[in-house]
Protein backbone atom coordinates (compact mmCIF):
# COMPACT_ATOMS: atom_id res chain seq x y z
CA UNK A 1 0.00 0.00 0.00
CA UNK A 2 2.67 2.58 0.69
CA UNK A 3 3.89 2.29 -2.49
CA UNK A 4 0.49 2.51 -4.52
CA UNK A 5 0.72 5.95 -2.26
CA UNK A 6 3.87 7.46 -2.91
CA UNK A 7 2.90 6.64 -6.74
CA UNK A 8 -0.35 8.34 -6.37
CA UNK A 9 0.86 11.22 -4.37
CA UNK A 10 3.70 11.54 -6.90
CA UNK A 11 1.27 11.43 -10.27
CA UNK A 12 -1.03 13.75 -8.56
CA UNK A 13 1.10 16.46 -7.71
CA UNK A 14 3.23 15.82 -11.64
CA UNK A 15 0.26 15.06 -13.81
CA UNK A 16 -2.94 15.71 -12.37
CA UNK A 17 -3.21 18.82 -10.26
CA UNK A 18 -1.51 20.55 -13.40
CA UNK A 19 -3.76 19.59 -15.35
CA UNK A 20 -6.70 20.57 -12.95
CA UNK A 21 -4.84 23.82 -12.81
CA UNK A 22 -5.46 23.86 -16.15
CA UNK A 23 -8.41 22.82 -16.94
CA UNK A 24 -9.90 25.45 -14.20
CA UNK A 25 -8.09 28.40 -16.05
CA UNK A 26 -9.68 27.51 -19.46
CA UNK A 27 -12.99 28.09 -17.82
CA UNK A 28 -12.56 31.83 -15.89
CA UNK A 29 -14.77 33.13 -18.39
CA UNK A 30 -17.13 30.72 -18.22
CA UNK A 31 -18.28 27.44 -20.21
CA UNK A 32 -19.53 30.39 -22.94
CA UNK A 33 -16.37 31.68 -23.21
CA UNK A 34 -14.35 28.60 -23.06
CA UNK A 35 -17.08 27.52 -26.24
CA UNK A 36 -15.88 30.67 -27.60
CA UNK A 37 -11.93 30.34 -27.67
CA UNK A 38 -12.03 27.09 -29.07
CA UNK A 39 -14.82 27.92 -31.65
CA UNK A 40 -13.15 30.90 -32.51
CA UNK A 41 -12.36 30.35 -36.59
CA UNK A 42 -8.03 31.10 -36.50
CA UNK A 43 -8.36 28.60 -32.96
CA UNK A 44 -10.28 25.60 -35.00
CA UNK A 45 -8.05 26.19 -38.13
CA UNK A 46 -4.51 25.92 -35.91
CA UNK A 47 -6.86 22.74 -34.59
CA UNK A 48 -7.47 21.05 -37.94
CA UNK A 49 -4.01 21.70 -39.42
CA UNK A 50 -2.76 20.07 -36.22
CA UNK A 51 -4.93 17.25 -35.93
CA UNK A 52 -4.52 16.45 -40.01
CA UNK A 53 -0.78 16.92 -40.48
CA UNK A 54 -0.54 14.79 -36.92
CA UNK A 55 -2.69 11.92 -38.25
CA UNK A 56 -0.81 12.09 -41.83
CA UNK A 57 2.68 12.00 -40.32
CA UNK A 58 1.33 8.85 -37.75
CA UNK A 59 -0.26 6.66 -40.81
CA UNK A 60 3.30 7.60 -42.86
CA UNK A 61 5.19 6.16 -39.77
CA UNK A 62 2.95 3.61 -38.92
CA UNK A 63 4.37 2.21 -42.62
CA UNK A 64 7.93 3.24 -42.25
CA UNK A 65 8.43 2.62 -38.78
CA UNK A 66 7.60 -1.12 -39.44
CA UNK A 67 9.37 -1.34 -42.39
CA UNK A 68 12.68 0.16 -40.21
CA UNK A 69 12.28 -1.77 -37.26
CA UNK A 70 11.59 -5.18 -39.54
CA UNK A 71 14.84 -3.93 -41.18
CA UNK A 72 16.82 -3.61 -38.08
CA UNK A 73 15.68 -7.19 -36.59
CA UNK A 74 16.23 -9.43 -39.95
CA UNK A 75 18.28 -8.28 -41.65
CA UNK A 76 21.96 -8.26 -41.28
CA UNK A 77 24.33 -4.90 -42.75
CA UNK A 78 26.67 -3.46 -42.22
CA UNK A 79 26.21 -0.21 -39.89
CA UNK A 80 22.92 -1.63 -38.48
CA UNK A 81 23.87 -0.97 -35.11
CA UNK A 82 24.98 2.62 -35.90
CA UNK A 83 21.30 3.37 -37.75
CA UNK A 84 19.62 1.50 -34.77
CA UNK A 85 21.25 4.43 -32.24
CA UNK A 86 20.31 7.11 -35.19
CA UNK A 87 16.92 5.76 -34.73
CA UNK A 88 16.83 7.29 -30.84
CA UNK A 89 18.31 10.56 -31.63
CA UNK A 90 15.20 12.83 -32.08
CA UNK A 91 14.25 11.55 -28.18
CA UNK A 92 18.13 13.18 -27.07
CA UNK A 93 18.08 15.71 -29.64
CA UNK A 94 16.67 19.41 -28.05
CA UNK A 95 13.54 19.55 -30.47
CA UNK A 96 13.93 23.56 -31.53
CA UNK A 97 17.64 22.24 -32.75
CA UNK A 98 15.52 19.51 -34.94
CA UNK A 99 14.19 23.03 -36.46
CA UNK A 100 17.09 24.77 -37.18
CA UNK A 101 18.63 21.70 -38.42
CA UNK A 102 15.53 21.27 -41.07
CA UNK A 103 15.35 25.21 -41.66
CA UNK A 104 19.42 24.81 -42.82
CA UNK A 105 18.42 21.59 -44.83
CA UNK A 106 14.73 22.82 -46.56
CA UNK A 107 14.63 26.63 -45.59
CA UNK A 108 14.99 29.81 -48.26
CA UNK A 109 18.98 28.59 -48.70
CA UNK A 110 18.96 24.80 -49.11
CA UNK A 111 21.90 22.96 -49.89
CA UNK A 112 19.92 20.25 -51.29
CA UNK A 113 17.21 22.35 -53.71
CA UNK A 114 14.12 21.67 -51.35
CA UNK A 115 12.81 24.66 -50.17
CA UNK A 116 9.98 23.76 -47.57
CA UNK A 117 10.32 27.09 -45.07
CA UNK A 118 6.43 27.90 -43.95
CA UNK A 119 4.67 25.19 -45.65
CA UNK A 120 2.83 22.35 -44.64
CA UNK A 121 5.36 19.72 -46.12
CA UNK A 122 7.98 21.53 -43.59
CA UNK A 123 5.35 20.78 -40.84
CA UNK A 124 5.14 17.55 -42.11
CA UNK A 125 8.91 16.72 -41.87
CA UNK A 126 9.56 18.69 -38.80
CA UNK A 127 6.89 16.32 -37.07
CA UNK A 128 7.68 12.63 -38.81
CA UNK A 129 11.64 13.17 -37.58
CA UNK A 130 10.39 13.50 -33.87
CA UNK A 131 7.61 11.17 -33.77
CA UNK A 132 9.35 8.11 -35.90
CA UNK A 133 11.26 6.70 -32.80
CA UNK A 134 7.93 5.59 -31.63
CA UNK A 135 6.51 3.13 -34.32
CA UNK A 136 10.09 1.38 -34.20
CA UNK A 137 10.62 0.99 -30.74
CA UNK A 138 7.10 -0.48 -30.15
CA UNK A 139 7.53 -2.49 -33.24
CA UNK A 140 10.89 -3.92 -32.25
CA UNK A 141 10.41 -6.38 -29.38
CA UNK A 142 7.55 -7.86 -30.78
CA UNK A 143 9.11 -8.81 -33.87
CA UNK A 144 12.10 -10.22 -32.20
CA UNK A 145 9.70 -12.44 -30.12
CA UNK A 146 7.85 -13.62 -33.22
CA UNK A 147 8.01 -17.23 -34.16
CA UNK A 148 10.47 -17.97 -36.97
CA UNK A 149 8.86 -20.97 -37.33
CA UNK A 150 5.58 -20.73 -38.30
CA UNK A 151 6.94 -17.94 -41.44
CA UNK A 152 8.78 -21.41 -42.58
CA UNK A 153 5.90 -23.68 -41.79
CA UNK A 154 3.82 -20.48 -44.38
CA UNK A 155 6.31 -20.57 -46.77
CA UNK A 156 6.43 -24.59 -47.13
CA UNK A 157 2.76 -24.50 -47.88
CA UNK A 158 3.59 -22.22 -50.75
CA UNK A 159 2.20 -19.36 -49.59
CA UNK A 160 4.75 -16.17 -50.72
CA UNK A 161 6.80 -13.15 -48.76
CA UNK A 162 3.54 -10.66 -48.88
CA UNK A 163 0.75 -13.63 -47.49
CA UNK A 164 3.14 -14.65 -45.09
CA UNK A 165 3.65 -11.15 -43.69
CA UNK A 166 0.01 -10.33 -43.97
CA UNK A 167 -1.50 -13.08 -42.64
CA UNK A 168 1.19 -14.27 -40.51
CA UNK A 169 3.26 -11.80 -39.00
CA UNK A 170 0.93 -8.65 -39.37
CA UNK A 171 -1.75 -9.69 -37.14
CA UNK A 172 0.92 -9.99 -34.00
CA UNK A 173 2.50 -7.17 -34.69
CA UNK A 174 -0.61 -5.35 -34.81
CA UNK A 175 -0.93 -4.02 -31.04
CA UNK A 176 2.34 -2.90 -31.49
CA UNK A 177 1.73 -0.99 -35.15
CA UNK A 178 -1.26 0.70 -33.47
CA UNK A 179 -0.14 1.40 -30.12
CA UNK A 180 3.24 3.16 -31.85
CA UNK A 181 1.23 5.02 -34.09
CA UNK A 182 -0.90 5.62 -31.18
CA UNK A 183 2.00 7.52 -29.12
CA UNK A 184 2.90 9.00 -32.35
CA UNK A 185 -0.12 11.03 -33.36
CA UNK A 186 -0.78 12.15 -29.26
CA UNK A 187 2.87 13.30 -29.44
CA UNK A 188 2.75 15.46 -32.46
CA UNK A 189 -0.57 16.98 -31.88
CA UNK A 190 1.28 18.74 -28.95
CA UNK A 191 5.03 19.51 -30.61
CA UNK A 192 6.20 22.91 -30.70
CA UNK A 193 10.09 23.36 -30.93
CA UNK A 194 10.60 21.15 -34.20
CA UNK A 195 8.14 23.27 -35.91
CA UNK A 196 8.37 26.72 -34.91
CA UNK A 197 11.21 28.25 -37.07
CA UNK A 198 10.56 25.46 -40.48
CA UNK A 199 6.40 25.73 -40.21
CA UNK A 200 6.45 29.52 -40.63
CA UNK A 201 3.40 30.15 -38.23
CA UNK A 202 0.96 31.09 -40.77
CA UNK A 203 -2.30 31.17 -39.52
CA UNK A 204 -4.84 28.70 -41.34
CA UNK A 205 -1.93 27.16 -43.25
CA UNK A 206 1.01 26.27 -41.38
CA UNK A 207 -0.15 27.30 -37.70
CA UNK A 208 -0.01 24.66 -35.45
CA UNK A 209 -2.05 24.64 -32.31
CA UNK A 210 0.66 24.99 -30.14
CA UNK A 211 1.92 28.09 -31.89
CA UNK A 212 -1.49 29.57 -31.78
CA UNK A 213 -1.48 28.93 -28.12
CA UNK A 214 1.60 30.56 -27.23
CA UNK A 215 0.49 33.57 -29.38
CA UNK A 216 -2.32 34.01 -27.10
CA UNK A 217 -0.16 33.91 -24.22
CA UNK A 218 1.85 36.41 -25.71
CA UNK A 219 -1.21 38.59 -26.35
CA UNK A 220 -2.46 38.40 -22.79
CA UNK A 221 -5.27 36.18 -23.60
CA UNK A 222 -4.39 33.26 -21.13
CA UNK A 223 -8.06 31.93 -21.01
CA UNK A 224 -8.27 31.33 -24.92
CA UNK A 225 -4.40 29.25 -24.64
CA UNK A 226 -5.65 27.42 -21.93
CA UNK A 227 -8.47 26.33 -23.60
CA UNK A 228 -7.35 25.13 -26.93
CA UNK A 229 -4.86 23.20 -24.30
CA UNK A 230 -7.42 21.12 -22.91
CA UNK A 231 -9.08 20.38 -26.36
CA UNK A 232 -5.27 19.05 -26.88
CA UNK A 233 -5.83 17.17 -23.60
CA UNK A 234 -8.62 15.86 -24.77
CA UNK A 235 -7.62 14.72 -28.09
CA UNK A 236 -4.28 13.03 -26.65
CA UNK A 237 -6.23 11.17 -24.22
CA UNK A 238 -8.77 10.05 -26.08
CA UNK A 239 -6.19 8.65 -28.48
CA UNK A 240 -4.28 6.87 -25.65
CA UNK A 241 -7.57 5.66 -24.07
CA UNK A 242 -8.64 4.12 -27.80
CA UNK A 243 -4.98 2.24 -28.01
CA UNK A 244 -4.94 1.02 -24.61
CA UNK A 245 -8.58 -0.30 -25.11
CA UNK A 246 -7.40 -1.75 -28.44
CA UNK A 247 -4.22 -3.44 -27.01
CA UNK A 248 -6.01 -4.85 -23.96
CA UNK A 249 -8.32 -6.30 -26.03
CA UNK A 250 -6.09 -7.66 -29.13
CA UNK A 251 -4.20 -9.30 -26.16
CA UNK A 252 -7.09 -11.01 -24.41
CA UNK A 253 -7.93 -12.42 -27.96
CA UNK A 254 -4.72 -13.82 -28.34
CA UNK A 255 -4.89 -15.53 -24.29
CA UNK A 256 -7.89 -16.84 -25.38
CA UNK A 257 -7.37 -18.40 -28.78
CA UNK A 258 -6.97 -22.27 -28.50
Amino acid sequence: MLGVGVVSLWLSLIVLLPLAALTVASFDEGLAGFWEAVTAPVALAALWVTVLVSAGVALVNAVMGTLIAWVLVRDEFRGRRLLDALIDLPFALPTIVASIVLLALYGPQSPVGLHLNATRWGVVVALAFVTLPFVVRSVQPVLLEVDREVEQAAASLGAGSWTTFRRVVLPTLAPAVIGGTGLAFARAIGEYGSVVLIGGNIPRETQVASQYIQQQIEIDRPVNAAAVSVVLLAIAFLTLFVMRLFISRSRRREEEAP
